[in-house]
């Protein structure tokens, strides 16, 4: 049952990607990378928070000692 369900949520997905590239016409590639690029900056600035956040951690440590 959970494949079906699965199967079901992703042709819904699929359908609602086409209707909108089909609404969007020219302006869908910009919307897209529009898309890509702000995830991407939230992805990198979220890593660079978690590696200075090690970073601090480990000199830290390296104080104790």
């Amino acid at each position: 049952m959970k494949t079906v369900l699965l199967f079901l949520l992703y042709m819904f997905m699929a359908v609602a990607v086409i209707v909108l590239a089909i609404m969007l016409g020219n302006a869908g590639a910009w919307y897209f990378a529009w898309l890509v690029g702000t995830t991407m900056i939230v992805l990198i600035g979220a890593v660079g928070g978690v590696l200075l956040d090690t970073q601090d951690r480990n000199a830290a440590h390296r104080g104790r000692r």
